[in-house]
């Protein structure tokens, strides 16, 4: 069966993706002091980073709204199911506006099959879901079986942070200043991942970059044994040689079958500032 695949600006795509295989993009909002941008539609990741330089305040970010959703599901012709990708309900209203936006149009077309999932992730998080949910669909999966193993590939989905600076981090009163200044001081890197609940959460913190790129790589190991038939997705804020060289470590030690480097999108670019890595990949069934 056809389906129409769609997903909110949280996710940060291989360039071309979404073309190739028909994924609508609800854009989230970028607000900063002259005024509020469609991340994508009028401003592009390097005009974000190029205003964010401009300016000692973070960005701020909204979620699409109900009437986002709601169009934008209505666009899609009413006998063609459609599957949307939220990001993490728990760090955005996101997933909460995308179902006001569907029961909208469900009251007005009961018939129509609009399945959304939260993927309690991000950035190449979501990235790594939409990719699976494409090779079910290249297999002719049946839509509800899509959407039920998306479902479960949600809860086996690990994503893991490192950043190198602490600073937007500080501004935006993710840390506060006395032990950012401390971080900073100390050289210290810190590593993140998303919950099971899909928050973000801080797992370790490391003296120095390169032992905390090292970190970052073995953590892998601690939710699978390998990657052999799997894929991975990295994304990386403004520092595409550095993330080669990690996912050519993760290569050498956990034999990926595909993977993707994808170009951070302001949503996380705006906390994990340049120098950022998000990595995304299946844990082991337990």
């Amino acid at each position: 069966m056809s389906f129409q695949l769609m997903v909110d600006g949280g996710v940060d795509l291989p360039q071309g993706f979404a073309d190739k295989f028909n994924v609508k993009t609800i854009p989230l909002n970028i607000h900063f002091s002259d005024g509020v941008y469609k991340a994508g539609v009028d401003l592009t990741t390097e005009q974000f980073y190029e205003k964010l330089g401009d300016t000692d305040d973070l960005a701020k970010t909204s979620a699409p709204s109900p009437n986002d959703f709601y169009e934008a599901f209505k666009s899609v012709d009413p006998n063609t199911p459609i599957l949307l990708l939220s990001l993490s309900k728990n760090i955005s209203a996101t997933y909460q506006n995308a179902v006001i936006g569907r029961d909208m149009l469900l009251e007005e077309d009961a018939d129509r099959q609009i399945e959304i999932v939260n993927t309690t992730s991000a950035s190449c998080g979501m990235a790594l879901l939409l990719n699976e949910v494409i090779k079910l669909k290249m297999k002719q999966f049946e839509f509800q079986d899509i959407v039920n193993q998306t479902r479960q590939n949600a809860e086996r989905t690990v994503t893991l942070f490192s950043l190198r600076t602490v600073e937007n981090l500080i501004k935006g009163g993710r840390l506060d200043r006395f032990r950012g200044a401390i971080a900073k001081t100390l050289n210290i890197k810190l590593l993140m991942r998303a919950s099971e609940e899909g928050e973000i959460e801080v797992t370790e913190k490391i003296r120095g970059e390169k032992k905390a790129l090292r970190r970052l790589v073995d953590q892998i190991g601690e939710y699978t044994k390998s990657l052999e038939g799997k894929t991975i997705v990295m994304s990386q804020s403004r520092c595409e040689s550095k993330a080669k060289q990690i996912m050519d470590q993760i290569r050498d030690r956990y034999h990926q079958d595909e993977e993707y480097i994808v170009e951070m999108g302001p949503l996380i670019a705006n906390y994990a500032g340049e120098g950022g890595l998000v990595i995304s990949f299946l844990r082991d069934d337990q």
